[in-house]
């Protein structure tokens, strides 16, 4: 009998490997724009249709894959599939990220001056360029709707803040995350000591 609950659960975790692996290669060859275009991709697969994670981990994810050095991306893909299945899901997901990527850029690098001069392709950027702003305008809206929504004044004020301090004084992005790191953790940690008290 446990034997063949062993199996069972062997079995489903090699079909959610498949479909991990599978899921981060769609994800990884058709979105083009970065790491915030991938934020809506994987909100629909593993949280509107698979229910995986909820949408306050994703943000959760995504908070900590853009602070993580490397591609915020695959960063992404890797906590998503480590949250699905574990240290397999990560390596798994991190692998089927990477490799639409990898195959895309040899090829490209290998006949980069053919395709530097192709006006149809500077035209097909061009268009993915208007796309992809218009996908980073819809993550931002929806993101800032989520947190809204939690009423936290603190959560609610790093926004409009950090639009000021970034577009208009010019303050660069890695200070801004500096700071709003350090007052979360801050502020955390007096929380924590209230809550000892």
């Amino acid at each position: 009998m446990d034997n063949r609950r062993e199996g069972g659960k062997s079995m489903k975790s090699w079909k959610t490997g498949i479909w991990l692996f599978g899921v981060n290669l769609y994800i990884s060859t058709f979105t083009f724009g970065g790491g915030y275009i991938v934020i809506p991709m994987i909100r629909k697969i593993f949280v509107q249709q698979k229910q995986l994670f909820t949408e306050s981990e994703l943000l959760e994810m995504a908070a900590i894959a853009q602070s993580s050095p490397g591609a915020i991306a695959v960063n992404l893909s890797v906590l998503a599939g480590r949250r699905t299945l574990g240290l397999a899901g990560a390596l798994i997901s991190a692998v089927g990220a990477v490799l639409p990527s990898f195959i895309i850029l040899a090829l490209i690098s290998s006949c980069y001056d053919a395709f530097r001069t192709q006006p149809v392709i500077n035209a097909c950027l061009k268009g993915m360029e208007a796309g992809v702003a218009a996908l980073i305008v819809q993550l931002v809206y929806e993101m800032s709707a989520a947190i809204l929504k939690q009423k936290q004044t603190l959560h609610s004020l790093i926004l409009p803040v950090t639009f000021f301090c970034g577009f208009i004084l010019e303050i660069p992005a890695m200070t801004l995350l500096l700071f709003w790191a350090g007052l979360s953790l801050l502020l955390s940690f007096l929380d924590y000591r209230r809550a000892r008290a």
